[in-house]
């Protein structure tokens, strides 16, 4: 039996599985929890993928490995390789201005062309130009920037700050992939080759003020070593993980609802989209990923459960006993500002209370409805930019939600498949590991 590792390390926790390569089947697995915040120190990322392969077994036996990540975090690296400050993740909102003052100099339409991204807060070039204007002497000292899942992977292969790393600093050997390069808002992969970084170095120094090392972007199916000589994966973003995961091809759209609500679709074609709806992602296949994100997906679920005092069994049964619709009651769920739409500071509200709405069965409805009707937006928004979708496949936690499952379909209006639970994102890296063996 040949073992592959794969790992997601996602907002919440790191998760390790073990397969067999040649039939897909999970020997072991391990998981470990992360800190909650906008802005969190690798070292606890770091500590949580020891700890989940130590639960996995540990790395005996394994030929190959690959790290799926979280997306858009920026790890800020010193020319010693040490981390200048806590990485601000993907949902931290404070660089919404830098955001602005990006599109404002070159314009959304010349953004979108050049690296298929119009910038809000969650894209790492934001983040490098809050950096600058905020935290100069942190900016100065920027000799390398990361993303979660590079930095990861750097680690686990052996390099990191002398005293606390096997083969040292070497900043050189930071690798990524296409998506999650695809994700910092300062890279194309119409300019990405063998040989060329796809960069654009004119942006990142106008987020950063200063050029630094960044990761070298290596194709789907390339690989580099670690200390001990396994193969190692270029790895990928958290929903590109997922698109191989669950073995999506184009003319399928995966609507991913977990702490963040994603949808995304497996394109041949790249998409361009200059109001900034959709970015236009490269995929961890050689393919496009065209994805809309909303920061309120099952979090919306979460605090109208709190709200009413019921587990998510529950509020899933008071739902369904509520007609569609909701009696008029609506539900826009953005709790904690949105990024699809760019609304960073906008707050929810609950319109069409009337006494006969409002129940407790009817805003268990809403919630519901309110949830999937961001997502809809996504798969609509795709479809304008003419990417073919025939069928939603619903993951997440989320997903196991009989309500959500049931009422998914009459919001979306399309056929909607629910595959059996999994670890999707690390199974996608998994398998990654299993194709650069072949």
């Amino acid at each position: 039996m040949t073992l592959v590792m794969g790992v997601d390390s996602s907002t919440q926790s790191c998760k390790v599985v073990v397969m067999d390569a040649t039939t897909g089947l999970v020997v072991r697995e391990g998981r470990a929890p992360h800190p909650v915040g906008t802005e969190v120190d690798p070292s606890a990322w770091w500590t949580a993928l020891q700890a989940a392969i130590t639960e996995a077994g540990g790395l005996e036996g394994v030929a190959a490995w690959a790290i799926s990540g979280q997306q858009h975090g920026m790890v800020a690296l010193d020319a010693d390789g040490r981390v200048i400050r806590p990485a601000l993740l993907w949902h931290s909102t404070r660089s919404a201005g830098a955001a602005a003052d990006l599109v404002a100099e070159f314009g959304a339409h010349a953004l979108a062309q050049r690296t298929g991204l119009v910038p809000v807060a969650s894209f790492t070039i934001t983040k490098l130009r809050w950096l600058r204007d905020h935290e100069p002497d942190n900016a100065a000292q920027v000799a390398a920037v990361a993303l979660p899942h590079d930095w990861l992977t750097w680690r686990l292969r052996g390099y990191g700050p002398v005293g606390e790393s096997e083969r040292g600093p070497v900043l050189d050997e930071l690798i990524t992939d296409r998506s999650d390069a695809s994700g910092t808002g300062y890279w194309s992969p119409e300019d990405w080759a063998p040989g060329a970084d796809g960069y654009d170095r004119e942006l990142f120094v106008a987020a950063l003020r200063r050029d630094a090392v960044l990761p070298r972007v290596l194709a789907p199916r390339e690989w580099v070593t670690d200390a001990a000589g396994r193969r190692v994966g270029p790895g990928a973003g958290d929903n590109a993980g997922a698109a191989l995961g669950v073995g999506a091809v184009p003319g399928d759209a995966v609507v991913s609802i977990g702490t963040s609500g994603t949808v995304f679709a497996v394109s041949e074609h790249r998409t361009i989209d200059s109001s900034g709806t959709v970015a236009g992602f490269a995929d961890a296949d050689g393919h496009f990923l065209p994805i809309v994100v909303t920061m309120n997906a099952a979090r919306v679920l979460d605090a109208i459960a709190k709200l009413l005092d019921v587990d998510h069994a529950e509020l899933s049964r008071l739902a369904l006993e509520a007609a569609p619709g909701a009696d008029g009651l609506t539900l826009v769920p953005y709790f904690e500002g949105e990024r699809t739409p760019n609304l960073p500071h906008a707050t929810a509200s609950l319109t069409g209370m009337t006494l006969a709405s409002s129940t407790r069965e009817n805003l268990a409805r809403a919630a519901v409805e309110g949830m999937l009707s961001g997502l809809r937006a996504g798969l609509t928004a795709l479809r304008d930019l003419g990417v073919p979708l025939h069928r939603v496949l619903l993951i997440g936690g989320a997903a196991q939600s009989p309500a959500v499952r049931q009422i998914a379909p009459e919001v979306f209006g399309i056929p909607v498949e629910v595959p059996k639970p999994g670890e999707y994102v690390a199974l996608g890296a998994a398998r990654q590991a299993a194709r650069i063996l072949e």
